[in-house]
């Protein structure tokens, strides 16, 4: 994005602390935009930065408001099974991701979609409607939508300890849990007293390597043992010296 915007001949700030920052408050304060858009921004917006543009701080945030408010909400999509995603574009306001909706474009989740399909699959989306988006603010034709907080649902961080493989869960829960980590550490598991990550997995259990789960099998297609590379779950086992189908993990 900063290159794109340097492509374009506009200026670039940085600032790790925006709401504190005289210098950008300042700027911002004597002259305002239109419209701040906020994407992938770890950092809390405060007044007066919050309502300093004429239609305010809108955000594009990667789920369907009220649903998955915070900061892992295409991660806690997966670990759920959700069949949906989507992108909403909405109205900063002081708490959390409860803003008035603006704008929402939902899109199907196959169950054998990973989390990074997703981020591109929900950035590419969210890019068409933050332009409709600013096509509604040309014609003023802004129609905002409260959410209802009653239905929302929240997606904090993902914890290491999450991703530890638990094998008395059902096939399809295990095989979310690494959908939802494989664009962060991984999903891991240990066999014969070592780590295994498991990069992606298939609820087809046949042919290949199939790991016994607490109902059912689950295909490991991509896998990195500890110290090593990624491989395939069929090269993993035969570097073990072993033909097993089913594998039990510790």
């Amino acid at each position: 994005m900063e290159e794109a915007a340097l492509g374009l001949g506009l200026s670039v700030e940085r600032s790790a602390s925006l709401s504190k920052d005289e210098k950008i408050i300042e700027r911002l304060m004597s002259d305002p935009p239109d419209v701040a858009f906020v994407v992938d921004f770890a950092q809390l917006i405060k007044e007066p930065l919050l309502n300093a543009p004429r239609f305010g701080c809108l955000n594009i945030h990667p789920s369907l408001l009220p649903r998955w408010r915070g900061s892992a909400p295409v991660q806690r999509a997966l670990l759920a099974g959700d069949a949906t995603s989507g992108v909403t574009v909405f109205r900063l306001v002081e708490e959390m991701d409860a803003g008035p909706i603006l704008k929402q474009a939902e899109v199907p989740v196959p169950v054998t979609m990973s989390a990074n399909e997703l981020f591109g699959l929900l950035a590419f989306t969210g890019s068409q409607i933050a332009v409709e988006s600013v096509k509604f603010l040309e014609s003023n034709a802004l129609q905002y939508s409260e959410q209802n907080n009653d239905l929302a649902t929240y997606a904090p961080k993902l914890s290491k300890a999450e991703a530890q493989i638990q094998w008395g869960l059902d096939a399809l829960q295990i095989h979310n849990l690494v959908r939802a980590f494989e664009s962060s550490i991984g999903a891991f598991a240990f066999y014969n007293g070592k780590r295994l990550k498991i990069w992606r997995t298939d609820l087809n259990a046949a042919p290949g390597p199939a790991a016994v789960c607490g109902k059912g099998r689950l295909r490991l297609i991509e896998v990195q043992p500890e110290g090593k590379r990624r491989m395939s779950g069929v090269e993993w086992l035969r570097g073990l010296g072993t033909d097993k189908v089913e594998i039990r993990f510790d």
